[in-house]
């Protein structure tokens, strides 16, 4: 089951931007946060891609989920205007967004390209 997060949990996991105005990543891990609503048909189709990809990533990568019906301020603070969006967080560097139900192979080359996570090989 991947994270929801709130406002709060948001700042502690992500980025305070209570506190900071440039970008600066709170956590240790690379990660991806789905912008989604629960009414969003696009949006249903991506959450069992996302799932599968935190599996096969395991501890290398975390997949957060913020509704945008209920967290309304991050949304505007992202300029959220279609759904699904991702926000792909690297551990160093700018996080970048994507946007729409994109395939499997989409998310893994933005795995691999923009958060520099290998998947990691099944023994």
């Amino acid at each position: 089951m991947l994270e929801h997060l709130t406002k709060e949990t948001f700042k502690e996991k992500v980025f305070n931007f209570d506190l900071n105005k440039e970008w600066k990543f709170e956590g240790k891990t690379p990660c991806m946060i789905d912008f989604y609503a629960d009414w969003c048909g696009p949006c249903k189709m991506v959450a069992p891609v996302l799932e599968e990809l935190q599996k096969e990533y395991g501890e290398n990568l975390v997949i957060y989920k913020v509704n945008t019906e209920d967290e309304r301020e991050l949304s505007s603070l992202f300029g959220i205007q279609s759904i699904p969006s991702l926000l792909f967080v690297p551990v160093e560097g700018q996080p970048q967004m994507a946007m729409g139900a994109l395939p499997k192979s989409t998310f893994e080359k933005a795995i691999a390209d923009v958060l520099n996570v290998k998947k990691p090989e099944i023994n």
